[in-house]
């Protein structure tokens, strides 16, 4: 990764034509978010497996996986298989993360942490070093359009601050309510990493969409 990246969602795409939207976005960043959603840790539903195996067939992007299962064990594996780059899970789903990371590390990928923006901050904080990506979402997850919420920029902070103490690597990631102005907030909250659906594919132009996303730091 560079010094940021920015992860469009297809969560916000046009699924009736969704390698297309990907594709408008392909040229202009090497990372695509996907959510998996169970209608259980949240009030959604969203792909699977198939889906994730499908897009792998016409697309070399950098698939972030973010699993917001109630049972995501059960899921890395089959997500492996269908060609993901990196699973993503919540603190909230398992009771064992330090057994989740290996079994995820044990198929060669990297590893993402989540956090929900109702759960301390302290949760993930032991994890700063020990993942490839920390999570923190900006929003209530479920649903993509909603706003970034108020108090997003001092848990930033506070991931990013373990993370320099510890000297590590782990890129800070947010999702939720990132548009034009959120991103730069985010970002000199110490944010390297940005999850961004609707601000992306509501635009007219995707791939624009991104170029003007990452001027907002560039820029600035």
């Amino acid at each position: 990764m560079s010094d940021f990246e920015i992860a469009p969602s297809v969560l916000a795409a046009d699924f009736g034509y969704l390698m297309r939207d990907i594709k408008a976005v392909e040229g202009k960043t090497n990372y695509l978010h996907l959510d998996v959603m169970d209608g259980h840790f949240v009030d959604n539903l969203s792909i699977g497996v198939p889906v994730v195996e499908c897009i792998r067939k016409y697309t070399d992007m950098f698939f972030d996986v973010h699993l917001m299962l109630t049972n995501p064990e059960k899921f890395i594996k089959p997500f492996a298989d269908a060609g993901a780059s990196m699973i993503t899970f919540h603190i909230e789903c398992t009771k064992d993360p330090e057994g989740l990371i290996k079994l995820i590390r044990s198929y060669g990928l990297k590893v993402g942490i989540s956090i929900h923006p109702h759960t301390p901050i302290e949760e993930v904080l032991p994890f700063a070093d020990k993942v490839d990506l920390i999570l923190v979402m900006t929003v209530v997850p479920g649903f993509g359009g909603s706003s970034y919420l108020n108090g997003s920029d001092e848990r930033i902070a506070a991931v990013r601050k373990a993370i320099d103490e510890k000297g590590a690597k782990t890129f800070l990631s947010v999702d939720g309510g990132i548009n034009k102005k959120t991103i730069k907030e985010a970002y000199d909250s110490g944010a390297r990493y940005f999850v961004a659906g609707s601000a992306v594919f509501g635009a007219e132009d995707a791939g624009k969409a991104v170029e003007e996303l990452r001027s907002c730091i560039t820029m600035s």
